[in-house]
C-alpha cells in the first residue's frame, strides 16, 4: 500500500510526453482552413445578394455587404494561416517552438490588424 502511494507520488513529476504532430495533422488544417474560407465566402456572397435585392446593387447596404464579406474572408483566411502555422509550430523541435509559435502570433496580429483597417476605409468611402 506504501509502495502504491509512493508510486503514485513519484508519478505526478513526471512530465508529461509532447504530442506528436505529423504532417497529417499539418494538411487537416489545411484542409479545415480552406472549408472556413470556402464557408465565409459563401455567406459573402449570400449576404451582398440579399442586400442588393433588398436595397439595389448600388445602394449602401450593398456595399456595406461587400466590406463586411471581405473582411470576414479576409479573417477566415488570417485564421486559418494561423492554425496551419500553429500546427507546424508543434513538428519543429520542441526549444523552437515557442519562437515559432510568437511569430505566427505576430503574423495573425498583423493580419488582423490589416483587416480591420482595410474594412475601416472602406467603411468610410462615401458611396458612389
Amino acid at each position: 500500500m506504501i509502495g502504491l502511494a509512493l508510486f503514485a507520488l513519484c508519478g505526478c513529476h513526471h512530465a508529461k510526453l509532447p504530442v506528436a504532430v505529423t504532417q497529417e495533422d499539418v494538411a487537416a488544417a489545411q484542409e479545415e482552413a480552406q472549408k472556413e474560407i470556402r464557408q465565409a465566402q459563401t455567406e459573402a456572397r449570400k449576404d451582398v445578394k440579399s442586400a442588393a435585392k433588398v436595397a439595389g446593387a448600388d445602394s449602401r447596404e450593398a456595399a456595406q455587404a461587400r466590406v463586411t464579406g471581405a473582411f470576414d474572408i479576409a479573417m477566415a483566411r488570417a485564421d486559418g494561416v494561423h492554425k496551419v502555422a500553429t500546427e507546424k509550430c508543434l513538428t519543429l523541435e520542441p526549444a523552437v517552438q515557442p519562437a515559432c509559435k510568437d511569430q505566427a502570433e505576430a503574423d495573425y496580429a498583423a493580419a488582423a490588424n490589416s483587416a480591420k483597417a482595410i474594412r475601416l476605409a472602406q467603411q468610410q468611402r462615401p458611396p458612389q
